[in-house]
């Protein structure tokens, strides 16, 4: 393969759309769908199933002290309790991700923000879903003013507040390993030093 050299600001993701010569839902889930496709690519054509994810947000919230807002919760596939960054699907028609974020804050951590900024938008896992997630940094916090009735494993989360810089030691520790918790608490680490 020949070597190329791009510039840092020429760094980016490109569309590449072949054709679809057949798309078939594989299996209808209560939260998302497997497809299974059939691409034209080259000469020739290759098979594909993946998850149809709704998109998700996630939020990174930070108090004045600098420390972070994580979550524990049970997840199921891993059959762990992991670390996370508050978050949640884009399954409401028509809510923009902001909106998303300012309403999954509210659910999972009974927090509003003053101040949103995106922070990073990252697809997942691009080999086997098309789950993009928009990461906010959130500031100027302050509690709802209603909690919110959780259940399933919503209903027994742990919430702790974590200076950043132990959340970023615990990630490249290996002691959590959640990738959006992972990026967020990395990219937010790099936007406040950026701004000295």
């Amino acid at each position: 393969m020949p070597e190329t050299h791009v510039g840092a600001g020429d760094l980016h993701d490109e569309p590449f759309e072949p054709e679809v010569l057949q798309s078939d839902l594989a299996f209808e889930g209560a939260v998302w769908d497997v497809r299974d496709d059939r691409v034209r690519y080259g000469d020739g054509e290759i098979r594909r199933q993946y998850v149809a994810h709704t998109g998700a947000v996630a939020i990174l919230a930070l108090d004045d002290d600098g420390r972070v807002l994580l979550i524990q919760q049970y997840r199921h596939p891993i059959r762990h309790r992991d670390w996370e960054l508050p978050a949640g699907l884009l399954d409401v028609p028509g809510e923009e991700p902001l909106e998303a974020a300012r309403r999954e804050l509210a659910e999972e951590a009974d927090l509003t923000a003053s101040q949103w900024e995106p922070l990073v938008a990252s697809w997942t896992t691009p080999g086997g879903n098309d789950e993009l997630i928009h990461i906010f940094l959130a500031t100027g916090l302050s509690d709802a003013e209603t909690p919110h009735a959780r259940e399933d494993e919503e209903a027994d989360i742990r919430v702790e507040w974590v200076p950043l810089a132990d959340a970023v030691d615990a990630v490249l520790a290996g002691r959590m390993r959640n990738g959006i918790l992972s990026l967020g608490v990395m990219a937010a680490t790099l936007r406040l030093r950026d701004r000295g």
